[in-house]
């Protein structure tokens, strides 16, 4: 799971028998010896935390893709394989196309680094450190900057920095280049719009060495370039034809966070540690794959079932939005979708599973009802058909889903996630509950979808207002990409759509998913601005009111 959920279950406990002991048959005890054997393999340290588009991802792939195959279904991913696979922006890199040279000596590609946005341009020139002369780069000290606003609370670095650049440029400086910022860090995907002039970042050591003295004169040579890094992440898709009109997708992401990379880890330290990610979502991975297994035993099955091990879903739904915009099957023959994240961590005592996605079909609630005499599990409905998991993907394509989740725990995203803490029996009985229910269903026209409230994703950053949008988390141009707009929201009522991108509100220029977050917390209920949008390269302006 990609992000901490802030669930507003509504009341709603299913009435259970009295619990009883779980004494269990063989047949199941087969069952929970292999949901173990699953978790292990996949959260174990030599699958380096499964990072999509790493080699632990491509491990944790193919022994999924073994296990459906020798369950008997077949490869339903593009063109006829196992796999789909999907790029993944990975920012850029400097290192194969820049460089940088003071007074004939190559500096190394460690002891500086472009800004991201800065133009590609090559060139040389003789500055003097101190004098601010047109045609030649300028040199700034970063650290007198920050010295001198220390004490101001207001005081935003990066914002300074482009004020700096912008002001250089225009009284002629043809790049800047900035030391003494003890902050300076390469930001391989930053957004935004392109700098006037390069900008380079030196080092404390090579600053010291070559700025010491402000009357210098310095031989500069340097050229700016970006070569684009992308990875490849990959869903597992198998199939089971059985006949039927309608299919039944159920999916789990099998994706992790590496060793925290991604900057997703709750571990708040630059190298946080391997994350194996046994609960999450190792553990709905293992039931997925056991689900197949069950349902493929039955001698009567009213649908066919696509399963989908999704990859890339903690960098934000990648591998599901993936699949729904390339999807392998007709959607309009998908009766709903069953999504499993983790599903690891049933409390013995409370017993309590959390249900989303009730209110997506009117037929839900009868559907529980049927099933009502489960002895094991409390569940709790959630009505959104959205939140921070990949059923959110089949929800924007009005798809009834369901999403199966047994809460969050003080290892969530961190490197404590391991295969010992699973409660394996009670995996055991979600998946058996999700049998019971896809059988209910079996009798049933196809499920009416139904729109619910949207939950919100992403951050934990609170604000007083919203616009009502569901973000493209994998869109990696300029911008804010809209994936769902909330009717009665503010987005809705100004005329915003799927797939608009949001450049600009208010004030606040928009080129990334901090910006925007940036701009909303600016305003408060009542406030009234313009926002700014690209529909199909043509940009429009519209008015709005939180």
């Amino acid at each position: 799971m990609n992000w901490f959920p802030r669930m507003l279950l509504t009341a709603g406990l299913i009435s259970t028998l009295p619990a009883f002991s779980q004494r269990l048959k063989k047949a199941e005890k087969v069952v929970v010896a292999q949901l173990k054997e699953h978790v292990y393999f996949l959260a174990d340290d030599r699958l380096e935390g499964r990072r999509a588009g790493s080699k632990g991802e491509q491990l944790a792939a193919d022994y999924i893709k073994n296990q459906f195959s020798n369950i008997g279904l077949t490869p339903k991913g593009s063109q006829g394989n196992w796999f789909q696979e999907f790029p993944i922006y990975d920012g850029k890199d400097y290192s194969q196309a820049s460089y940088l040279f003071i007074n004939g000596n190559e500096i190394n590609k460690k002891n500086y680094f472009p800004h991201p946005l800065s133009p590609e341009r090559m060139l040389e020139a003789m500055p003097s450190i101190a004098l601010k002369e047109a045609g030649v780069p300028w040199f700034l000290d970063f650290g007198a900057e920050l010295e001198a606003n220390k004490s101001n609370p207001h005081f935003d670095r990066e914002a300074a920095l482009l004020s700096k650049v912008k002001q250089a440029a225009e009284n002629g400086a043809t790049a800047l280049i900035v030391y003494h910022d003890p902050e300076m860090k390469y930001q391989p995907k930053q957004r935004g719009e392109e700098l006037p002039i390069p900008v380079f970042f030196l080092n404390k050591t090579e600053a010291d060495k070559y700025l010491h003295d402000e009357t210098d004169m310095l031989e500069i040579k340097l050229k700016t370039g970006f070569t684009k890094l992308e990875r490849t992440g990959r869903n597992v898709v198998g199939f089971m034809d059985n006949g039927a009109t309608h299919t039944v997708v159920i999916g789990a992401h099998f994706d992790h966070l590496g060793y925290g990379e991604d900057g997703n880890s709750m571990i708040r330290q630059e190298n946080p540690g391997l994350h194996n990610g046994a609960d999450d979502n190792a553990s709905g991975t293992a039931a997925l794959i056991e689900l197949a297994r069950m349902l493929k035993k039955e001698k009567k099955n009213p649908f066919n079932y696509l399963f989908i091990a999704f990859s890339a879903e903690e960098l934000g739904l990648f591998g599901s939005k993936y699949f729904t915009e390339n999807a392998t099957i007709p959607l309009a023959s998908i009766n709903y979708m069953v999504n499993m994240d983790m599903v690891g961590r049933l409390n013995d005592s409370s017993k309590t599973l959390t249900v989303g996605g009730y209110g997506t079909s009117p037929s839900w609630g009868n559907t529980f009802t049927s099933i009502s005499d489960n002895r094991y599990l409390n569940i709790k409905f959630d009505s959104s058909g959205t939140g921070p998991s990949d059923h959110s993907s089949f929800y924007r394509k009005d798809i009834p889903v369901l999403f199966f989740f047994t809460g969050l725990h003080t290892d969530y995203h961190k490197p404590s996630d391991d295969a010992d803490k699973i409660n394996y029996t009670g995996q055991l009985r979600i998946i058996q509950l999700i049998r019971n229910l896809i059988q209910a269903t079996g009798d049933q026209p196809k499920l009416a979808f139904t729109k619910t409230r949207e939950q919100q994703m992403g951050t934990s950053t609170r604000f007083t207002v919203s616009l009502g949008i569901m973000p493209d988390y994998a869109f990696s141009g300029n911008g804010v990409k809209v994936d769902g707009v909330t009717d009665g929201r503010p987005a809705q009522k100004a005329g915003i759509k799927a797939g608009d991108i949001i450049t600009k509100l208010g004030d606040i220029t928009i080129a990334s998913m901090e910006q925007y977050m940036k701009a909303l917390g600016s305003f408060k209920k009542g406030d009234k601005t313009t926002i700014i949008y690209q529909r199909d390269s043509t940009e429009y302006s519209a008015s709005v009111e939180f």
